[in-house]
């Protein structure tokens, strides 16, 4: 017998896969199953945290090559860069309030936080946004990078590129670290960007 119109084959398999990929989306932004793939042990409680609060409301209008990675890039088969590290540590500071000269997660400044999430992949940089800028490569903004030092306010503020188009970062007294769209807010006084780690 010939089955034909909406109740066909074509039409079931593709409800059928629309369903599933609908699913798939539930478990990722309630941090179930996580990007890769892998099993949500695979990443720490932190970066789970900062995916399901700061990834998941723009999930599904992002191209499909950047949904499966907390910070917009496609995965890896192998381990995450150093840049991509340093972009989940820091991420999952959020919400950490802010603290002039702070470098410890009871408070941050803005190079403090840079410093922070550096000295976790074993890089040691300076508690300095201005010394920052002397360090590593610069890198156009067209081409940023997880993990990328990016500066604003004539090199007086820093935060980190985690992919997406978006900066995690510490930003003044009375405020907690937070994670914002450069097409917003900072974008208009951004300067200039350094990359610290070869990819």
């Amino acid at each position: 017998m010939r089955i034909a119109g909406c109740c066909g084959p074509s039409f079931l398999l593709s409800s059928m896969s629309l369903r599933l990929r609908n699913l798939s989306y539930v478990l990722v932004a309630v941090g179930v199953v996580l990007p890769g793939g892998g099993a949500s042990a695979a990443y720490t409680a932190g970066e789970r945290s900062a995916y399901r609060f700061v990834f998941a409301p723009a999930f599904a209008s992002a191209p499909a090559r950047d949904r499966w990675h907390p910070t917009g890039s496609a995965p890896s088969p192998s381990e995450p860069s150093r840049g991509d590290r340093v972009a989940r540590i820091a991420l999952s500071e959020v919400g950490v309030p802010y603290v002039w000269g702070g470098e410890s997660q009871s408070g941050f400044d803005c190079s403090g936080l840079v410093r922070f999430a550096y000295l976790h992949v074993g890089i040691s940089l300076p508690h300095s946004s201005y010394a920052l800028y002397r360090m590593g490569t610069p890198v156009s903004r067209s081409r940023l990078e997880p993990g990328d030092v990016l500066f604003f306010r004539g090199l007086g503020h820093v935060g980190l590129y985690v992919g997406g188009g978006r900066m995690v970062h510490a930003p003044q007294t009375g405020e907690a670290v937070e994670a914002v769209d450069l097409s917003e807010g900072y974008g208009a006084s951004f300067v200039a960007a350094r990359r610290i780690v070869a990819r």
